[in-house]
């Protein structure tokens, strides 16, 4: 699954929008996520490898602390970054993706992303389908992710990520008010700490906090 704002752009068709020029749409990275628990019930890996497809489109590897397993590849010159992600329950380490022959980074809160996946359309030749997650769990996601950033770089990532959740939200309260609200309360009810990261970037976002207030009640 295609995840961060890869995904992002190609809501434009799934919902029927046109996404606003600027930096919410805007990425050097391609974020791939799928489920350790998959990738090994799968039983298979892609052939040729990630390893080797990559080195021929002149990605390499980027050094981590954990030797020898790389979950990120940049591409030289270009710079593009491609990461690969999976769910953590707990210990975000670095995991092996058996049916992708990679490692990822483990991220808690991706499993509620990542659930019931769609596909959309990317524009490429005669256009292709990529499996993105659902709009209303990337929204809510959105919320979390933006409170567990760092300061420093990552205010601006935060700043990124409730950008792109208002404009979803606020889209999605008018067409798919229903999806929202179910996406919304169910990420609420999981548990306290859950809740503590959507409420806290709520509060940075006075609208938005209205619009799902008046949604759920």
């Amino acid at each position: 699954t295609v995840v961060g704002t890869n995904a992002f752009r190609l809501y434009e068709g799934e919902l029927g929008i046109r996404l606003p020029l600027g930096g919410m749409a805007n990425t050097g990275d391609i974020d791939i996520a799928q489920f350790e628990r998959l990738s090994v019930a799968l039983q298979d890996q892609v052939d040729p490898g990630l390893a080797e497809t990559f080195s021929t489109l002149k990605f390499a590897p980027v050094p981590g602390l954990d030797r020898g397993r790389t979950w990120r590849w940049a591409q030289g010159g270009s710079g593009q970054l491609v990461e690969f992600l999976t769910p953590a329950f707990g210990n975000e380490s670095v995991r092996e993706l058996p049916a992708l022959g990679v490692c990822a980074q483990a991220l808690n809160y991706l499993n509620f992303l990542i659930a019931e996946p769609i596909f959309a359309a990317a524009i490429y030749r005669s256009g292709i389908l990529i499996q993105v997650p659902r709009p209303e769990r990337f929204a809510v996601h959105k919320l979390i992710v933006a409170d567990r950033r760092r300061e420093g770089a990552g205010s601006l990532k935060s700043a990124k990520d409730r950008e792109q959740a208002a404009y979803l939200i606020e889209v999605m309260a008018e067409d798919r008010p229903d999806d929202l609200a179910r996406a919304y309360t169910a990420a609420m009810a999981v548990g306290p700490r859950w809740r503590e990261h959507i409420v806290n970037s709520l509060d940075r976002m006075a609208y938005t906090k209205a619009v799902l207030k008046e949604l759920v009640t």
